[in-house]
């Protein structure tokens, strides 16, 4: 157990314990294994999404260079939170964190979560171009302007998180150590703070709010003129074929965007029962996504069945699969 050091005239925490999800205690060994499951699902799903994507020549338009990059994002941020909730299920030490592993767990869910949020946006700004601007699309969202784009994102991530991850840790921790929630995120850290955190609570809202709000308003907007766009085609195959990878795109975001809605909103409303709407963001979102894309598009299924006839066959030959 790390030792507490002295701060003036106060003592600083040097670890914080995770309380995890309401009701997991009870059955501890079932909630293991569940998610432990859902863990499994993820990282199988969105791997296999990232080698089929990578592996075809023919799935190298823009839209599914940014599912690569989300695949990976959802991968890793179901990463940073459930072997951490698994180890809290298994034993009592499972459960406690250092005071630098939480502002590391911190930082890389919010770094990861504001990167997806960002990468939501470029992406339905993608299928504008590519249904309302069809001539222009490949000179507009050509291959390096994807990379820049997917970049941008990841940047802005990086120091969206790095703001909100200094601005909560600056702040003094003299007790108690308790968290009331299954991971460290910055309301239930800031519950804990020995000082006032109103100014954390003002930016909370403020950038968060108008991060998300802002991302939300243009992914509204790009979809009200493909709508439009769709609604005009002649054809029938045309408009079932446009919406069905908008739908796709459009259920993932509503999933992902409610949640935190309900989080960041109300930060002193947050504790164990808000760990409810959490684990859809944080464990649901990611182990969906790879279902809701590829069993909505042909193309990726018809790739992903070879790669998985190539890997069971060279199996079965007892070649090493690549």
């Amino acid at each position: 157990m790390a030792v507490e050091t002295e701060y003036p005239n106060q003592t600083m925490v040097s670890y914080f314990f995770l309380e995890g999800l309401m009701y997991t205690a009870e059955h501890p060994a079932l909630f293991f294994l569940l998610f432990l499951l859902i863990y499994s699902i993820t990282v199988t799903g969105n791997l296999l999404i990232l080698i089929t994507v990578g592996s075809d020549p023919h799935l190298c338009s823009p839209m599914y260079h940014f599912l690569g990059h989300l695949s990976f994002l959802d991968a890793c941020l179901s990463t940073v939170t459930v072997p951490k909730v698994m180890a809290g299920l298994l034993t009592l030490d499972g459960k406690m964190i250092s005071f630098e592993g939480c502002a590391v767990q911190l930082y890389c869910f919010h770094f990861l979560a504001s990167t997806e949020c960002f990468l939501y946006t470029i992406m339905a700004y993608d299928r504008y171009l590519a249904i309302c601007q069809p001539l222009q699309y490949p000179v507009s969202m050509n291959r390096q302007m994807c990379s820049g784009l997917a970049g941008i994102t990841w940047a802005i991530g990086a120091v969206h998180s790095a703001i909100h991850t200094s601005l909560t840790f600056h702040l003094l921790y003299c007790g108690p150590h308790h968290i009331a929630y299954f991971f460290c995120d910055i309301p239930s850290v800031l519950r804990l703070a020995c000082a006032d955190t109103t100014i954390n609570e003002i930016v909370i809202l403020a950038n968060i709010g108008i991060v998300a709000a802002g991302c939300l308003i243009l992914i509204v907007i790009s979809y009200a003129f493909i709508v439009a766009a769709v609604l005009g085609i002649h054809t029938a195959k045309g408009r079932q074929r446009a919406f069905s990878t908008c739908t796709a795109h459009l259920t993932v975001v509503l999933l992902y965007y409610m949640p935190p809605v309900c989080i960041y909103l109300k930060p002193r409303s947050s504790g164990a029962g808000a760990g409810a709407p959490a684990v859809f963001y944080t464990m649901v979102t990611p182990m969906l996504n790879p279902f809701i894309y590829t069993l909505r598009n042909k193309e990726v299924k018809q790739t992903l069945r070879k790669v998985l006839c190539q890997g069971s066959q060279k199996s079965l030959a007892g070649i090493p699969a690549p």
